[in-house]
């Protein structure tokens, strides 16, 4: 009886634990009101960019979905594009809000002109019946300049990754994916055909999963298992309006800096501040972490690095004990991928009672970096080196790896874990058996890169 009303403490737990954390992560169990259209972060951008004396008039014919990309599925294929076909709308109220441009219509002129010519009828016939004047409509409007491009490419897992673990039926994990859209505008002169201006402007699509779960025997025959999780999606349309905001306010800010709106400018000072923050944005865009992916450089031909380390000796006591320790070292970079490294250390043996003695560690290591041009990269290697005790040095060969993430442009952060297989049995001054004593290594520390030439790269 006892074990029953534990069991259904806990399922009323659980219970009461996954509605409440249908709340936490805003999981919508009412329906919601049409809404206004969401804003983009450069939609307050180009709104507040300084008005000019006069509005340019641009026509915009065809500003399309160029990729020819069809929505990915895991499973099976899908006739569904990947970007909405619609940009050209996109694009119109972008011009409007820059209160830059006068935009006419030019996608569907075929209708325009359809129906100034149904006016035109109508008028002259009841002109004829009522004897009055036939009035002329106004003439249209003819732009000094349109725009085309368009969204030339969708670049789908461009970077995907995950983390979990599981201990004792419980479980969590976390995924993502980075998809990335890029839009090409261009400015034409309709009085000489030139291209007076083309920008193009990227933005990624981020999409998360975390999830967490449990799953457990209570007895021989019940079984407890729950499940909760989000899975949260960028809207693809969200992420091309920003891109083609961004691109009108390049437009824009560019045609300034070269001269090209002189003639529409209330007062040139106006744009100081703008094109200075601009060209701040060019320079970081030119050294920025694209994807994940590291400017040429940084991970430079040479590094020293510190670990903070534990250390535990895998010998013939019981009772071994994690010591802390440290290392300090050199790495060359022979390729991109592989470097050799030496490096010097301070380690203890300790078993509870028995024995503890210090000693400093030199290892010789090659070192294999699986990607080397992304922040977050796997790393593993393998040497030989010695353990200088004070009665004798030990020889030994090791083998570890880890994760390096580089925080700043020539600076990476380190976990690792190294292995220690000796060659001898005395490491504890104790010999028993046929295995030869061996230390496990686990530690943080911090990776400086720079470059042996005086000049920068």
């Amino acid at each position: 009886m006892k074990t029953h009303h534990t069991l259904r403490i806990t399922l009323l737990s659980l219970i009461v634990l996954l509605l409440h954390s249908c709340k936490l992560l805003n999981i919508p169990t009412t329906k919601e009101k049409s809404t206004m259209g969401e804003i983009t972060p450069s939609t307050p951008v180009i709104q507040s960019l300084p008005a000019p004396k006069d509005k340019i008039v641009v026509g915009v014919y065809k500003f399309r979905d160029q990729t020819g990309q069809y929505k990915a599925l895991e499973n099976g294929a899908s006739w569904s594009t990947a970007i909405p076909q619609g940009t050209t709308a996109i694009l119109l109220k972008a011009l409007e809000d820059s209160k830059w441009f006068t935009a006419i219509e030019r996608e569907n002129i075929g209708n325009l002109l359809n129906e100034r010519q149904i006016i035109r009828s109508t008028r002259k016939e009841y002109s004829e019946m009522n004897r009055s004047e036939n009035v002329p409509l106004a003439p249209l409007l003819f732009a000094g300049m349109i725009l085309e491009g368009g969204v030339i490419s969708y670049d789908t897992n461009v970077m995907t990754g995950g983390l979990g673990a599981r201990y004792f039926g419980l479980g969590a994990s976390a995924q993502y994916r980075q998809d990335r859209i890029t839009v090409y505008l261009r400015a034409v002169s309709t009085s000489s055909g030139e291209i007076l201006k083309t920008v193009y402007t990227s933005k990624t699509i981020l999409s998360t999963s975390v999830s967490g779960n449990f799953f457990r025997f209570i007895d021989t025959e019940r079984l407890l298992e729950s499940d909760v999780g989000i899975t949260q999606n960028e809207p693809v349309h969200l992420a091309v309006t920003e891109a083609i905001e961004k691109a009108v306010y390049s437009l824009i800010v560019e045609g300034v800096k070269d001269n090209l709106w002189a003639n529409k400018l209330r007062n040139p000072n106006d744009f100081n501040k703008i094109i200075t923050a601009y060209r701040s944005e060019q320079q970081v865009n030119n050294n920025r972490f694209i994807e994940d992916k590291i400017h040429e450089n940084h991970r430079q031909k040479n590094s020293i690095f510190g670990y903070l380390e534990g250390y535990q000796i895998k010998g013939d006591y019981t009772d071994a004990r994690m010591t802390l320790g440290g290392k300090v070292g050199y790495k060359h970079f022979i390729t991109n991928h592989i470097n050799a490294e030496v490096n010097f250390g301070y380690a203890t043996i300790e078993n509870r009672d028995i024995i503890k003695k210090s000693g400093v560690m030199t290892d010789i290591n090659i070192e294999y970096m699986i990607t080397p041009k992304y922040k977050l990269t796997p790393f593993v290697y393998a040497g030989a080196g010695s353990f200088l005790l004070p009665d004798k040095t030990r020889f030994k060969v090791q083998f570890g790896g880890g994760l390096e993430y580089l925080a700043k442009p020539n600076l990476g952060i380190r976990a690792v874990t190294q292995y220690d297989l000796g060659f001898t049995d005395d490491w504890d001054d104790l010999i028993r058996g046929s295995r030869k004593d061996h230390g496990i290594h686990a530690g943080i520390g911090i990776n400086y890169y720079f470059s042996s030439n005086s000049k920068k790269n």
